[in-house]
């Protein structure tokens, strides 16, 4: 009974609460998604895609969601990045061998099957990186609806490897989508970053210089012809982890001010509502045919089959190996399931997508149907193979991970 008080006046633990928050959100997404498909198919429709190309201060609306605002999820994805690897699920090499082997495997399997459909002639080789890339939010909103049937281990397992997954994607951006460059923007944007890295080192812990001068660097990264949502991780990259306590883990510090500011703005607002600017595809003239064009299918397939067989044998290399274990209280059947699910590409798939393809309507469209299909075959499929026997173990785990977190979290607060 003692035990028990105790641990309901703890505190959530910052893994528990980023599960959670992430996990709530997919739904919201997903239901986002489904409004775009329904609205774009509607005889509002018309009014939808008039809607999302009208001009605002010199940007469509379509533009400042996906250029703008998606910054700021950028630059929660580069603080979550900065936190897990210097303080977290990926702060040592035992922790980051699982998921980084799996992320890799999880990127080169889907790149490779959607060449093989677009490498001849008619394809369009330019769109690679669209199926590789894994939606953190949508597959632990799916892994929410199954409950206890799946370990916290493998919760944890697929959010570190989405991370990994995350930034991979950022360097490819970063390397691959960047139209001509404008030297002198580029100059300016080096100049800012070096400023923020100055107020870092000389232990700057109010977070308004750096906003102030992240959004000096996001106008400037826009004008350089880099994408500009690359400054919201620039940014992430110099906010400090640690307060003046000099405590990692230090709710106070900027790091996880930012963090947690951003968190449900991002999670509730700017991700749905790029879902839904997004994932609005209208079916009017396609047939079963249009699923067989290159695109479509290389990245339908990609994710539905190139992620769970790069995810699956990457994972089961390194374990073999002995360099890594199997997440406790995980079979190889639900790690085969968590691989599956990492085929909901929806976000940054889309994301990439538009980078790669930004001045061809049809060939958006097309992305856009083979990263819906592919998607929800993943999620499917998934949750069906992760309901399989197994939730007695899989609730002991949870329970045990539970409560080393609790006793982890009441011993850093005292």
């Amino acid at each position: 009974m003692i035990n028990s008080a105790l641990a309901a006046k703890r505190p959530a633990s910052p893994l528990r609460a980023f599960l959670d928050n992430h996990a709530s959100g997919g739904i919201i997404l997903m239901l986002a998604a489904a409004a775009a498909l329904v609205v774009a198919n509607s005889p509002f429709g018309s009014s939808y895609e008039q809607a999302l190309h009208l001009y605002v201060g010199g940007l469509s609306v379509l533009h400042w969601i996906n250029d703008g605002l998606m910054a700021f999820f950028f630059l929660m994805v580069g603080l979550e990045i900065k936190r897990e690897v210097l303080d977290g699920q990926l702060s040592t090499w035992s922790r980051r061998v699982l998921p980084g082997s799996a992320a890799v495997g999880g990127m080169v399997g889907p790149a490779l099957i959607y060449l093989a459909f677009n490498l001849g002639e008619g394809g369009h080789p330019n769109g690679w990186a669209i199926p590789a890339a894994t939606d953190i939010a949508f597959a632990l909103g799916v892994l929410s609806l199954l409950g206890p049937r799946v370990p916290i281990s493998l919760r944890v397992f697929l959010t570190a490897l989405a991370i990994i997954d995350d930034l991979g994607a950022v360097v490819i951006i970063a390397l691959f989508y960047t139209s001509s460059l404008s030297g002198l923007a580029l100059a300016g944007a080096a100049a800012v970053t070096v400023a923020l890295v100055a107020l870092n080192r000389t232990n700057v812990k109010h977070l308004f210089p750096y906003i102030a001068l992240g959004a000096v660097l996001w106008f400037l990264v826009l004008q350089s012809g880099v994408h500009a949502t690359l400054a919201g991780v620039i940014l992430a990259l110099t906010i400090p982890l640690r307060s003046n306590s000099a405590k990692p883990d230090d709710m106070s510090s900027p790091l996880h001010k930012a963090e947690h500011g951003l968190a449900p703005w991002v999670t509730f607002l700017i991700v749905p509502l790029f879902g839904f600017a997004n994932a609005g595809v209208s079916f009017d003239g396609m047939t079963v045919s249009s699923l067989a064009e290159p695109v479509p299918l290389g990245i339908a397939l990609g994710l539905f089959a190139g992620k769970q067989l790069g995810v699956f044998l990457a994972s089961a290399a390194v374990i073999r190996l002995g360099w890594a274990r199997l997440p406790s209280g995980a079979s190889w059947k639900q790690v085969y399931g968590v691989a599956m699910l990492c085929g909901i590409g929806f976000t940054m798939s889309l994301f990439v997508g538009l980078l790669a393809f930004p001045d061809a309507i049809a060939l958006q469209n097309e992305l856009k149907l083979g990263v819906l299909l592919g998607s929800v075959s993943s999620a499917i499929f998934g949750a069906v193979l992760l309901r399989a026997p197994g939730t007695k173990d899989a609730q002991r785990s949870n329970k045990r991970t539970s409560r080393d977190q609790g006793t982890k979290v009441h011993g850093a607060s005292q």
